[in-house]
């Protein structure tokens, strides 16, 4: 965009982009790129103390305001050079469409007031030559909230997406679960429907875009399809993610009786998605959705590596797991990398299945008492907890090809990042304060045990245990669930004893 002036004429140093959505999926991972474009970023929240747990929170100025209360509008846009528009409902209640309607209206209103110069609103992608009322609730909704934004008279930008391909988007959650937790499935007639999808970092490339791009090619604005570089059914999506994730080939049988309703109850009992949630989604689904052209690049060129594919995209969704970044990925103070990382403000069940087995405990004993515990663990001092327990998932580990206990460990004191320690391996060594193991054994799936070691203010030492485990199919979920009830004994057990040796190595000092 034309860069912004002052009343005096005089060049403001950073345009101003107020964000509404802050909180959710496409708002959380737009601000940092904002800001790394160069802008002042203010977030719009009914709530920010929803926005507390970001990153980038104390980097952007956060306003409290509502879109269905106009007064609350106006003195968060004023001094703003483009407005984002990110605000839209997975629900489907009883009037909801004027609701969304009326949110519309009033923040355009609010913007043209304040003198805001541009408005950058994310819609949905709907074929052009379906009749409005003949579109799905949830997408007929956000062609409207559409027409109402530039209606305002304020050059308004509208991209429009279909499934949005990155940790944490709805619709790739969706995707992500039914392909993992069914090798074979019944599904509804739209597994056929073609469907344009998108990477959520070329997402969010075009939304910076339109705000950076100058006056004179914005001009009034208008409507532009985004999409990635193919088109697939739902059907090949989940053939081509279930290969990625090295699952055996899918059996999918479409049939004609399974209504939107009952695949959002569907799709609610086999994922963790909501099924309040899954069925605007699925309703949408039945639409073929494919860019009508490419007129986008008019405003914002393709990058000289052109637009991400399907399958880097899908990669680039599951890389922190398949990484073992277990830290940063699943800590709730992790940093944002990538546009396709988990946010710590996703809902819980974006992400990925992640089961886990967290125990802590406070003891009156030195830390470094503490830890010596910790280090000295595995190899001849065993597991702590139920050795038989062990025992049998070593035999059972070298049944089926592997080396169950037998590799030890290098030093009975002492452990270096890398070391072999029975059947897990040292990923993470902070000495004194934290051990991660990653298991070498023959799992469905991947599997961590996580040990951390803290002084408490009073002077105690705090522990925290976590076992964590990612399925790998229907097979890694059902043996979770199996094991599960031996936790108590196991990792329970293990709190007890490693705490009770580290007091009694107190004691004989």
């Amino acid at each position: 965009m034309d860069r912004p002036r002052h009343d005096d004429g005089t060049v403001k140093p950073n345009p101003t982009a107020l964000v509404t959505g802050a909180s959710g999926y496409i708002g959380g991972r737009l601000v940092p790129e904002l800001l790394a474009a160069g802008f002042d970023v203010r977030c719009l929240a009914r709530d920010p103390d929803r926005l507390r747990d970001h990153a980038w929170a104390e980097r952007v100025q956060q306003v409290r305001g509502d879109v269905l209360a106009p007064q609350t509008l106006r003195p968060a846009l004023e001094g703003a050079d483009v407005a984002f528009y990110l605000i839209h409902s997975l629900t489907t209640g009883e009037g909801f469409e004027r609701t969304e309607e009326r949110a519309a209206r009033n923040f355009a209103t609010a913007a043209r007031d304040a003198g805001v110069s541009r408005i950058v609103y994310l819609g949905g992608m709907a074929p052009a030559d379906t009749p409005l009322a003949e579109l799905s609730p949830h997408l007929r909704s956000r062609v409207r909230v559409g027409r109402v934004l530039r209606a305002s008279g304020l050059p308004t930008v509208e991209l429009r997406a279909a499934v949005v391909i990155g940790s944490g988007s709805a619709s790739f959650e969706m995707l992500r679960y039914l392909t993992e937790r069914l090798p074979a499935m019944v599904t509804p007639r739209w597994v056929g429907t073609r469907i344009q999808p998108i990477a959520v970092r070329d997402v969010l490339r075009y939304l910076v875009g339109a705000a950076v791009a100058p006056d004179g090619v914005v001009g009034v604005g208008g409507v532009f399809d985004i999409g990635g570089p193919e088109v697939l059914t739902y059907r090949e999506m989940m053939m081509r993610y279930a290969s990625l994730a090295g699952l055996p080939r899918r059996l999918i049988v479409p049939v004609p009786v399974l209504t939107p309703g009952l695949s959002s109850h569907w799709v609610g009992a086999v994922t963790p998605v909501p099924a309040s949630i899954a069925r605007p989604l699925v309703e949408s689904l039945r639409h073929e959705v494919v860019c009508a052209d490419h007129r986008i690049t008019e405003l914002v060129p393709d990058p000289p590596e052109g637009l991400l594919g399907f399958d880097e995209a899908v990669r680039l969704a599951r890389a922190r797991v398949q990484e073992a970044n277990v830290t940063t990925r699943w800590s709730s103070a992790s940093v944002p990398g990538a546009p396709s990382d988990p946010l710590p403000t996703d809902p819980a069940w974006a992400g990925g299945s992640l089961y886990r087995d967290i125990r802590e405990a406070e003891v009156d004993v030195a830390p470094e008492r503490v830890w010596r515990a910790v280090e000295a663990i595995g190899g001849q001092t065993g597991w702590y907890s139920f050795p038989l327990a062990w025992a049998v998932r070593g035999w059972l580990h070298r049944m089926v090809g592997g080396i169950g206990l037998r590799r030890g460990r290098r030093d009975p004191e002492t452990l270096r990042l890398g070391d072999t320690l029975d059947f897990w391996r040292v990923e993470a060594l902070e000495r004194g304060h934290l051990l991660r193991l990653r298991a070498e054994m023959k799992l469905p799936g991947l599997a961590w045990l996580e040990m951390r070691v803290e002084p408490t203010a009073d002077g105690r030492t705090s522990y925290r245990q976590r076992a964590l485990f990612f399925p790998h199919g229907l097979f890694g979920h059902l043996y979770w669930r199996a094991v599960a009830p031996f936790h108590a004994a196991v990792f329970g057990g293990m709190v007890r004893n490693l705490l009770r040796a580290a007091k009694e190595d107190s004691g004989s000092v």
